[in-house]
């Protein structure tokens, strides 16, 4: 976390230079590069830090003729994580009910499973966080921003 807080004070100084179409969209930009890269992670089950994340727990009863599919498939389409910019602020987020399961996956909360109210600990699988290399790009895409205005 105090890679992005170092981050954030040291472009902090060249987005306050910025009028607020420019800014505006440089932040998009950097929402844009981070909601990818953010789905690029999830997409091969790695934490921020490079770790693999914990797999599933097998379950008790196997149906036949499923086929199983990877972790959090549809929490990383577009259509549930989310992309936000204004002029003074870039988030990726996840929208909608969507937001409960991945806080629960992100924290390694317990969550129910069933409506019968059997509740299970998740393993903590972090969902939105920053890689060194996620820092990296960022500043590398907000110097290009710079050199080209």
């Amino acid at each position: 976390m105090r890679e992005l807080e170092d981050l954030t004070a040291w472009a902090g100084a060249f987005l306050q230079k910025l009028d607020n179409k420019e800014r505006r969209a440089l932040l998009r930009a950097v929402a844009t590069e981070l909601r990818r890269r953010q789905t690029t992670r999830i997409a091969e089950q790695r934490d921020p830090d490079g770790t693999a994340y914990e797999p599933r727990k097998p379950r008790l009863r196997q149906r036949t003729g499923r086929v199983r599919r990877a972790m959090f498939m549809r929490l990383r389409t577009s259509r549930f994580m989310k992309a936000q910019s204004d002029a003074n602020s870039a988030v990726v987020t996840f929208a909608g009910n969507v937001q409960r399961i991945a806080s629960v996956h992100q924290f390694g909360l317990r969550d129910r499973v069933n409506m019968g109210g059997l509740e299970v600990q998740y393993a903590q699988r972090e969902l939105l966080g920053l890689a060194d290399r996620d820092t990296d790009r960022l500043v590398d895409l907000i110097l290009s921003h710079l050199a080209e205005g």
